[in-house]
């Protein structure tokens, strides 16, 4: 007998909702930066993010590295995506995830749905709190990897600012002598 678990979490992230779609659902660019995935790709040579297109997914060790293919489907760009598993995923009959981007001012509200139906009952607790890490964790991973170039930057500024009172330390001490 299969039970349903749905999980979803929300977070702010300042960047534009077109920004985050791609980096979302485009499989090669989420395999930069979410390390639940050791491999995202399409199942054909020369597909792109379309509707009903076939992704072959593989978690990491710490997710049993379960191998699956998804099939894309409610895109609409900038707006919201997703993909289900066309077939069962090791103690899951299946496995969706989907994206919802919600512009507001300062950036996007992401909201990341997962929802699974355990086979097995006796491992339903467990699997909830994997999946439930595993949607906080991705959705904080998307925040710092849209927030890294900004924070390179500050921090850039940061030492040029530093170095730039040191040298004019320098030269008024220089001065006074």
């Amino acid at each position: 007998m299969s039970e349903e678990i749905v999980i979803r979490h929300s977070l702010p992230v300042r960047a534009r909702p077109e920004v985050l779609y791609r980096l979302a659902l485009e499989p090669r660019r989420r395999l930069k930066w979410d390390r639940h995935f050791v491999q995202a790709e399409y199942a054909q040579e020369g597909q792109k993010l379309a509707q009903n297109a076939i992704v072959n997914f593989r978690f990491a060790r710490s997710l049993l590295g379960l191998r699956f293919q998804a099939k894309y489907g409610q895109l609409q760009p900038s707006q919201r995506g997703g993909w289900e598993s066309v077939r069962h995923v090791g103690p899951l009959e299946k496995l969706t995830q989907a994206w919802n981007f919600k512009p507001m001012p300062g950036g996007t509200e992401v909201t990341l749905t997962v929802t699974a139906r355990v086979r097995y009952r006796w491992v339903r607790a467990q699997v909830e709190r994997v999946l439930n890490n595993m949607v906080v964790s991705t959705l904080i991973e998307l925040q710092r990897q849209v927030d890294a170039p900004g924070a390179q930057l500050v921090e850039d500024l940061g030492r040029e600012a530093a170095e730039k009172q040191k040298a004019e330390r320098k030269a008024a001490k220089k001065k006074r002598k």
